[in-house]
């Protein structure tokens, strides 16, 4: 545990959702650049440049062949701060648009890069598409279960690279982790849990409407959101936690650890969901979403359970966020850290010791590769080739862990158990329905 510790120290802001290209200095990028023909350039174009749009952007550009030629931001101040950031790395500065819809007619792209809020992932993935581009969009791939289904169609009719920002689905440890659970060495998994207990989400305080800032075209920023007055806490990262625009951490984290869950268990979507929690942490405070959240999806033979807190970091086994797969002869425990398992008990009597049922596997930490840097290798690799097959993190791998991360939410907002009907696309009861579909506003249309 003290090496674990230590191990977490130094991954703390890792574990708070930032991206890890963060922490690269983006100086070091021009030692590690090399002279690439044009001809062998692959030119990207950044929409959405705060937070993970940025992130991902500076993890393709340690790859030398590819080109930054386009950042794309509703807010000019953003936009001035990032191209300072990358003459650090003597990058030629890109050309600048505050429309995403300009910047996708610019010939010159290959790759967009799309950071932008939840709300705005379904349009800006499809005109992406139609555009002949392309694309590595981040996580969730959408805001509604209607907008995810528009979203896979478009992608499967086209011979688009799309990769989704899960990026854990390139990291070492992880695929390891899942491929000793498919060994089905465990015995039979009756119970899947995944969860984020975030110690360091504090109160998103209640703070008055104002004027919009200096550089911000907030109209553009809302699109097809409903219209409100401009406030801070909807704006830039808090974004999350308000329904128009996002999930909360169902969708944020629950997406990545939700993702392993169902791919350890070969999962699609569950047969019910049943959700209880609320606003317990900070019930006067500015957000909207739960901050503590537990749900049940029902499978045919086990279910998988979702928990999330803000303001705690004392998670299951001693973890912040993780995965653990339960079966009958043991337990692996597996987050951003490493994995392990942690043999059952043979029962010999009250005050024997058991017989392990199989063998312990101590802690297998990380090896520290940065698995966003492997996703987006992994990306362009197929952008070269042509070829869907080799991603990591395809269109479906996004879809099917959103759509059932978006499910938790209606059971949440509907207080019920509901079943979901295979066959129809949408739940039993209608009233649950309602919360599976997008209303565009401020005169955006939902794609077709």
């Amino acid at each position: 545990m003290v090496t674990r510790r230590n191990f977490m120290k130094k991954s703390t802001l890792l574990a708070t959702g930032v991206g890890a290209s963060f922490f690269f200095p983006v100086e070091l990028l021009a030692t590690l650049r090399k002279r690439v023909s044009p001809n062998d350039q692959i030119q990207v174009g950044l929409i959405g440049c705060k937070g993970m749009g940025f992130a991902n952007l500076l993890s393709m550009l340690k790859i030398s062949d590819v080109q930054v030629v386009a950042l794309c931001d509703v807010d000019e101040n953003v936009l001035k701060s990032r191209v300072d950031e990358l003459k650090k790395a003597n990058i030629k500065k890109p050309k600048l648009y505050g429309d995403y819809r300009k910047m996708l007619e610019d010939k010159d792209i290959d790759v967009v890069i799309i950071g932008t809020p939840d709300h705005w992932h379904c349009l800006q993935l499809t005109d992406t598409i139609m555009a002949g581009k392309d694309a590595y969009c981040e996580k969730p791939i959408a805001n509604s279960v209607q907008e995810c289904d528009i979203m896979l169609k478009h992608v499967k009719a086209s011979d688009r690279m799309v990769q989704i920002g899960q990026w854990q689905r390139s990291q070492p440890h992880f695929k390891d982790a899942i491929d000793f659970v498919h060994s089905g060495k465990l015995g039979q998994i009756r119970l899947a849990k995944a969860w984020a207990y975030q110690g360091w989400m504090k109160p998103v305080t209640v703070v008055p409407d104002s004027t919009v800032p200096s550089g911000v075209d907030y109209d553009m920023w809302l699109g097809p959101a409903p219209k409100r007055a401009f406030n801070q806490n909807r704006f830039h990262f808090n974004f999350r936690w308000f329904w128009d625009y996002a999930g909360g951490l169902m969708t944020d984290w629950g997406v990545h650890l939700m993702d392993y869950a169902l791919y350890g268990m070969k999962a699609s979507r569950p047969n019910s969901v049943m959700a209880l929690g609320g606003k317990f942490a900070y019930p006067n405070d500015a957000s909207e979403t739960p901050d503590t959240l537990q749900t049940v999806f029902e499978f045919d033979q086990f279910s998988i359970l979702w928990e999330h807190a803000t303001g705690i970091d004392g998670g299951n086994y001693g973890r912040n966020h993780g995965i653990a797969f339960i079966g009958n002869m043991g337990t692996l425990v597996l987050d951003r850290d490493g994995w392990e398992v942690i043999p059952e008990k043979e029962f010999q009597g009250w005050g024997k010791e058991g017989i392990d049922r199989m063998e312990k596997i101590p802690l297998k930490i990380s090896d520290g590769t940065n698995g966003l840097d492997l996703h987006t290798q992994n990306f362009i690799e197929a952008v070269k080739t042509r070829d869907s097959s080799v991603l990591n993190a395809p269109i479906r791998v996004g879809y099917d862990t959103a759509i059932v991360s978006h499910m938790g939410n209606v059971a949440y907002k509907t207080g019920n158990r509901i079943y979901w009907d295979e066959e129809k696309n949408k739940f039993t009861e209608e009233n649950a329905n309602q919360f599976l579909t997008a209303t565009y506003h401020n005169g955006w249309k939902l794609p077709k």
